[in-house]
C-alpha cells in the first residue's frame, strides 16, 4: 500500500530526490567519505600531518572509519534499498532517512576531535541502533524470516563498535583491536556470502552468451565454518599458526568457488570483472594471511588485501550498480568512466599489497601511490553518480 501511495505520487516528485531512498545519501556520503578520510590519512601518513586526538592514533582512526565509517555507509545504503525490494515495503525516507543519515555524519566529524569522542561514541551507537530498526521492521512486517542471518551480522557491527570505544576510554583492555577487526571480519563474512548469492547471479545474466555457473554446497558449508573458526581465533586468541592454517584452507576453498564461477565474458563488463577481482583479492588475501603467519609477508598486506581490494572494489562495483539499477538506468550499459574507476581501484590495490613484497625499500612511495590510486577512483564515482544520486529516477517512479 506504502509503494502504491508512493508511486502514485509520482508526478508531483521535488526535482531534489537525495532522500527517496536509502542507497542516495549513504552511497553519496560513503563516496565523499572515501576520498576526505584518505585525504587526512595521505596527509598523515605521508606528509606528517597530526589528528588533533590525542586517545586515538591515526592508524587506529583510519582502521575504525574505513570500517565503521566508509563500509558501514556503503552496507547501510545497501540493505535500506535491498529491503525494500525484498518487502515489498517502503523503508524510511525524507526526513526520517535524513536523521539517520546525520546520525552517521555526526561522528566522522566528532571523531577527529579529542572532545567530540563521546559524541562520537554516542552518535555511532545510535546510528547502528536505529539501522537495525528501519531494516528489520519491513522484514518482521513482511515476516521473511530468512533474512535475519544480515540483521544479526548489523546487531554484531553495533557490538564491535561498542567494543572498539570501551577501548578508546580505557573500560577495555583490548577493546579497539576486538572492536576493529571484528568489524573488519564481519563485513568480509558479509561480502562472501552476499557474493555466494549475487556474483555467480550478475554475471550469468550479464554476460552475452547462456552460461551455467557451479556453486556446490560442501563448499558453502565449509566456507562458512572454517571462515567462524578463523575469525575467532585471529581476533580473540593468539593461535597464529593455527589462524594461518585456517587461512590456507580458506584460500583453497574460495580459490575453487571462484574458478567455478569463471567465464571469459566478465572481462567485457566492468561491473563483473570488478566484483570477480575484488572476491579474488579477498582469497588472496587469506593466502597473505596464511604467509604472514610463518613471517614471510607483512600481517598488513593480508589485511589491505581484503580491505583496499576486496572491501573497496566490491563497494565501488555495488554502488555503481545499484545507483544505475534503482534510478531507472540500464546496468548493462553503466558510463564508461564507471570502468576507468574500477580499473584504477584496482591497480590501487595491486600497488598496495604486492609491489611492497618486490620491493619493501619504496614502502612509504607505494602507500602514497595506493591512497591517490583510491581517492582518484571515488572522485570519479562522485563526478558520474552525484547528480544521478540527487535527481529523480529517469522512470519518473519514487526511489
Amino acid at each position: 500500500m506504502a509503494l502504491a501511495t508512493l508511486n502514485s505520487q509520482q508526478s508531483n516528485q521535488p526535482r531534489f530526490a537525495l532522500f527517496n531512498l536509502g542507497f542516495r545519501p549513504f552511497f553519496l556520503g560513503a563516496a565523499i567519505y572515501a576520498v576526505t578520510s584518505i585525504t587526512i590519512w595521505l596527509g598523515t601518513y605521508g606528509l606528517g600531518w597530526s589528528l588533533t586526538s590525542s586517545t586515538i592514533s591515526p592508524m587506529v582512526w583510519h582502521a575504525h572509519e574505513m570500517i565503521f565509517g566508509y563500509s558501514l555507509a556503503v552496507i547501510a545504503g545497501f540493505l535500506l534499498t535491498a529491503v525494500k525490494n525484498w518487502t515489498n515495503t517502503q523503508t524510511v525516507y525524507g526526513v526520517k532517512l535524513a536523521l539517520l543519515f546525520s546520525c552517521w555524519v555526526v561522528p566522522r566529524i566528532a571523531i577527529l576531535f579529542e572532545q567530540g569522542l563521546l559524541i562520537a561514541a554516542i552518535m555511532d551507537t545510535l546510528f547502528i541502533l536505529l539501522l537495525i530498526l528501519c531494516v528489520i521492521a519491513p522484514v518482521v512486517k513482511a515476516k521473511q524470516w530468512k533474512q535475519t542471518g544480515i540483521m544479526a551480522k548489523l546487531l554484531l557491527m553495533g557490538v564491535a563498535n561498542t567494543l572498539f570505544y570501551l577501548g578508546v576510554f580505557g573500560i577495555l583492555e583490548s577493546g579497539i583491536h576486538w572492536g576493529n577487526y571484528t568489524g573488519l571480519y564481519l563485513i568480509i563474512g558479509l561480502i562472501l556470502t552476499m557474493g555466494r548469492r549475487v556474483i555467480p547471479f550478475f554475471i550469468e545474466r550479464g554476460v552475452c552468451y547462456p552460461v551455467t555457473l557451479k556453486n556446490h554446497l560442501w563448499l558453502d558449508i565449509s566456507s562458512l565454518v572454517i571462515f567462524l573458526l578463523f575469525f575467532i581465533t585471529t581476533v580473540f586468541t593468539h593461535y597464529t599458526i593455527i589462524a594461518a592454517w585456517l587461512a590456507a584452507i580458506l584460500f583453497v576453498i574460495h580459490l575453487a568457488r571462484i574458478t567455478g564461477w569463471y567465464t571469459k565474458g566478465i572481462w567485457r563488463k566492468p561491473l563483473l570483472w570488478s566484483l570477480y577481482l575484488a572476491y579474488a583479492f579477498i582469497i588472496v588475501g587469506f593466502l597473505l594471511f596464511s604467509l604472514s603467519g610463518y613471517h614471510y609477508v607483512s600481517f598488513f598486506l593480508a589485511i589491505h588485501s581484503m580491505a583496499f581490494g576486496g572491501i573497496g572494489l566490491v563497494t565501488l562495483s555495488m554502488m555503481s550498480r545499484v545507483s544505475l539499477g534503482h534510478t531507472g538506468r540500464n546496468v548493462q550499459q553503466p558510463p564508461k568512466l564507471v570502468g576507468a574507476a574500477c580499473i584504477i581501484l584496482a591497480i590501487g590495490g595491486v600497488i598496495r599489497v604486492f609491489l611492497p613484497i618486490l620491493d619493501m625499500s619504496h614502502y612509504l612511495n607505494w602507500i602514497v601511490l595506493s591512497q591517490l590510486c583510491w581517492i582518484t577512483a571515488f572522485v570519479i564515482f562522485l563526478i558520474i553518480y552525484t547528480p544521478i544520486l540527487v535527481k529523480p529516477r529517469v522512470d519518473h517512479q519514487f526511489g
